[in-house]
């Protein structure tokens, strides 16, 4: 079972607690029998079912539009992707995009739009995606090109594509950044709410990756949505979607947690029954080592993503710079684990179906999507160099 003593920590309120029990309930008794690896549509749309039922999904909605509080709460989000994360990727996956997937209507909707859209989404009876990237657009969201347009009275038209897009062919609704020309560059964008099955948007592509689950490419070929589908203002698409991925980045990290904390667990389960030299595996120094350094990288990250959780849940307006670190060490740390636990498990490590060959496919993703890992450290750096710069500016020290 996965360490809890971390729910101590001062980060986490008591809560949480709750809310990690509720998850582990969920986990223990649900994710078994819903996951079908060959199956990832499927069992995301099994997962979504009954992470709604069993009123997790609240978690990814603010209230009152069937969400437990006015704001979304960070630490708990965290606390069930790292809880889900454990069980399955797949689970983990299914909540998380219902949270990212609506996290600009969330954020930034109308009362009417967060109304209409959020309770479907807190009951596991819609699938949510979050479309921004692009062929051309990944880390650089200032460059997207997929455009709308006005197309007579109350509508505007989109023409382009997203790629690598989560819940892409399972989704019934996304949420999908074009270029609306208000100003050049991150202030030309804006955000539109697209139903699944509008005319002249389709499925051009299904992706598949080492770790399956829903992907798709998107196309918008004259794509008719009403101008009342946008969220937010006209040109509030760039600061919308950074907002959004201010909130859920540090989630990532927590999934990565999660994914590393079963690394070791396993990891520690083999080290202790592994005979070998007149001993066990656990005895040889060397390994010690190894299994201190898995410890070490958990807990840092850890401190990294419940900091940047309890940052934004304190009432922070951006936590910039500690959801890109939280990210960058968790997920680095958690490929650091998950490749000693593999080494550790030797030819086992590397059997197709062990539960550790999946923990490392599944934590590679992690550190692209979202920004990825050198995308965060230009961040961090960024974040720096202009804190210098002010500090300086205000001491009238030499920048």
């Amino acid at each position: 079972m996965p360490d809890t003593s971390f729910l101590d920590w001062p980060f986490l309120d008591a809560a949480h607690a709750d809310v990690r029990a509720e998850a582990l309930a969920f986990a223990t008794a649900e994710v078994p029998r819903l996951v079908d690896h060959h199956d990832p549509d499927g069992s995301c749309r099994r997962l979504v079912a009954a992470l709604g039922e069993a009123g997790l999904l609240d978690l990814t909605v603010t209230a009152p539009d069937g969400g437990r509080a006015p704001k979304l709460d960070v630490r708990s989000l965290c606390l069930v992707r790292e809880t889900l994360a454990y069980a399955d990727g797949l689970a983990d996956f299914a909540f998380a995009m219902q949270g990212l997937g609506t996290g600009p209507i969330t954020l930034y909707g109308s009362a009417e739009q967060k109304a209409r859209l959020l309770p479907s989404i807190a009951a596991g009876t819609t699938i949510s995606a979050f479309a921004l990237t692009e062929p051309e657009s990944g880390s650089d969201v200032a460059a997207i090109a997929c455009t709308a347009v006005p197309d007579g009275p109350g509508h505007v038209r989109l023409d382009g594509e997203k790629t690598w897009i989560s819940n892409g062919g399972i989704a019934d609704r996304y949420v999908v950044f074009c270029r609306t020309g208000e100003a050049p560059g991150a202030r030309g964008l804006s955000a539109f709410v697209v139903d699944a099955g509008t005319p002249g948007f389709r499925i051009a592509e299904r992706l598949e990756t080492i770790a399956p689950h829903p992907l798709a490419r998107l196309a918008f070929d004259g794509c008719r949505v009403p101008v009342a589908n946008r969220v937010g203002a006209p040109g509030e698409g760039f600061k919308i979607a950074m907002a959004t991925l201010d909130v859920f980045r540090s989630t990532v990290g927590a999934a990565a947690l999660g994914l590393a904390r079963r690394a070791l667990d396993e990891t520690l389960a083999r080290a202790a029954t592994r005979k070998l030299f007149g001993g066990v595996l656990g005895d040889l120094q060397m390994v010690q080592g190894d299994i201190a350094d898995m410890v070490l990288d958990i807990d840092a990250a850890a401190l990294m993503v419940y900091r940047a959780g309890w940052a934004k849940d304190r009432g922070a307006a951006r936590i910039t710079r500690e959801a890109s670190l939280a990210k960058l060490v968790a997920t680095e740390a958690a490929q650091r684990v998950i490749d000693r636990a593999v080494q550790l498990h030797g030819g086992d490590g590397v059997r197709s179906g062990s539960v550790v060959e999946r923990l490392y496919r599944e934590v590679r993703a992690l550190r692209i999507y979202e920004g990825a890992s050198d995308v965060q450290r230009v961040i961090i750096a960024r974040q720096a160099l202009a804190a210098h710069a002010e500090a300086a500016a205000a001491t009238g020290a030499p920048g």
